[in-house]
């Protein structure tokens, strides 16, 4: 698909006024992305679990607004936001963006007024990266929109019969995500998701496509468990760590890497290989922690205890012969992965060794999990 296919050839504002709620999940990536190109094209491929707990849920209100057609053309967009119940203008900045970037997509927008309630089922401050759940949310209720004003009838059940209408409104949802925040393409679908071409999987730099390879029993219900070092507000933000990559030193063999490792990681979750898919998602956490370090400003995000909890994985792992590993998103937190049937284990662990490390004691565990899901009153 392009981008013109995403433009809606008609629709029709008989409807009035209508409500719909999606919940959609945050990801973490096992390839990371770091640096992309103007529109929010990534500069190299990435691969994510999709999460299951921790998750972003938005309801939208559309009320139609008395636009005249020459009004229309310089209205502004009207919404209100609320988070947790309370209004939140702080959220309306990254909002009236995320419009203006998908107006030719959603033509739509100034006709109605949006009021949009959202709350987290993870804490606000936790350091988890809520922009990914939240705007996939947000994309998939002006799907839902989409479908009312467009009068498409798109089933949300995983089996449908019209297929090719389905792959569009996850598609194009994945896209508008993905404008809004580029991870956010990788929420809407579960368990793996790929985006950015690469030759190892079927992808696309528009959108997030599910992983099409073989994936190994072993990777069943596999756990995250979320260990929050920090939860305060970054010194450097991802938008700015992105830009860092133009002129970086070790850019282009920072892309290639990752491309390479795209082929690698699809080999280990085919045979079940964990040795190879622990040493693939630590480096890959390394990496994106050495491009911070070596940019110019040169930053740092992860804290002593960090390394700390890093240092204690690899002690823990050698002396049980344990499959756990870690993975760092742009922050302290780290994300600690390993298969089911080492869950009671890993859990005596993070209480007896690790819980010190985070901040007021607090972590989250979460897993793999199936994508976003709409609710229906």
């Amino acid at each position: 698909m392009t981008e013109q296919d995403f433009i809606p050839k008609s629709y029709s504002l008989n409807i009035n006024s209508g409500k719909v709620k999606w919940e959609s999940p945050s990801n973490i990536a096992l390839v990371k992305y770091w640096g992309k190109k103007a529109n929010q094209i990534p500069e190299n491929p990435s691969i994510s679990f999709t999460l299951s707990n921790c998750k972003t849920i938005t309801e939208v209100t559309y009320t139609k607004r008395d636009l005249s057609t020459a009004l229309k053309v310089t209205a502004d967009f009207s919404f209100d936001v609320y988070f947790e119940g309370k209004q939140n203008e702080a959220f309306r900045p990254k909002i009236q963006t995320f419009f203006d970037r998908i107006e030719a997509y959603v033509p739509f927008l100034r006709d109605f007024h949006f009021k949009i309630e959202t709350s987290n089922t993870f804490p606000h401050s936790s350091g988890i990266a809520s922009s990914a759940s939240g705007m996939s949310a947000l994309a998939l209720c002006l799907m839902s929109i989409e479908c009312d004003v467009t009068n498409t009838v798109v089933s949300t059940e995983r089996r449908m019969s019209d297929e090719k209408s389905q792959n569009y409104f996850t598609n194009k949802a994945s896209f508008l995500a993905r404008l809004g925040s580029g991870s956010a393409c990788r929420s809407v679908e579960g368990e793996l998701v790929v985006w950015g071409q690469n030759e190892s999987a079927e992808s696309s730099d528009l959108y997030g496509v599910r992983f099409n390879g073989e994936v190994h029993p072993n990777f069943k219900n596999y756990q995250d468990t979320i260990l929050l070092v920090d939860k305060g507000e970054k010194q450097v933000s991802s938008t700015v760590g992105h830009k860092l990559m133009f002129g970086h030193p070790f850019a282009k063999e920072r892309f290639s890497q990752a491309h390479n490792n795209i082929s690698k990681l699809k080999n280990s979750l085919a045979s079940g290989d964990l040795k190879a898919f622990v040493k693939i998602v630590e480096s890959e956490a390394l990496t994106l922690h050495a491009m911070m370090m070596t940019s110019m400003p040169y930053f740092i995000l992860m804290k002593p205890n960090t390394l700390e909890i890093i240092n204690k994985i690899w002690s823990y792992r050698a002396e049980m012969d344990s499959k756990v590993c870690f993975t760092l998103d742009a922050g302290a937190n780290v994300h600690l992965l390993y298969p089911e049937n080492e869950k009671e284990t890993i859990l005596k662990f993070i209480k007896n060794e690790l819980v010190s490390h985070c901040q007021n004691g607090h972590y989250i565990c979460d897993q793999v999990g199936l994508g976003a899901n709409q609710i229906k009153d």
